[in-house]
C-alpha cells in the first residue's frame, strides 16, 4: 500500500508540531534540594572521628613492649584459650 498524500496525513496527526508542553508550564522554576537529617549529620561526625583516630594505640603498645623487655608480661594459658574460643564463636556466628 502506498500513501501519496504524506504531508496531509502528517498535518492531520500533527507530527510536524514541536512538543512544547514542558516549556508552556508557568511557574515551573523547580530547584533540587538536599536536606540531611540530624541523625545523618551525627553519623557523618562519628565517621570522621573514627577516620581521624589512629589505627594503633601507641600507649598500649609501649606498655606491653616495656613489660616484655622487663620479663614481667605473663599470659595465662586458660585466658588465651578462652579468648581463642570466643573469637571462634564470633567467626562462626
Amino acid at each position: 500500500m502506498r500513501i501519496e498524500a504524506y504531508t496531509q496525513i502528517q498535518q492531520m496527526y500533527g507530527a510536524s508540531k514541536p512538543n512544547n508542553k514542558a516549556a508552556s508550564v508557568k511557574g515551573a522554576d523547580f530547584k533540587d534540594k538536599l536536606q540531611i537529617s540530624n541523625t545523618g549529620k551525627d553519623l557523618q561526625v562519628a565517621k570522621q572521628a573514627v577516620a581521624d583516630a589512629p589505627d594503633i594505640r601507641e600507649d598500649k603498645i609501649a606498655a606491653i613492649k616495656q613489660r616484655l623487655e622487663n620479663g614481667t608480661y605473663e599470659v595465662s594459658g586458660e585466658e588465651f584459650a578462652q579468648k581463642m574460643m570466643e573469637r571462634l564463636g564470633q567467626a562462626l556466628a
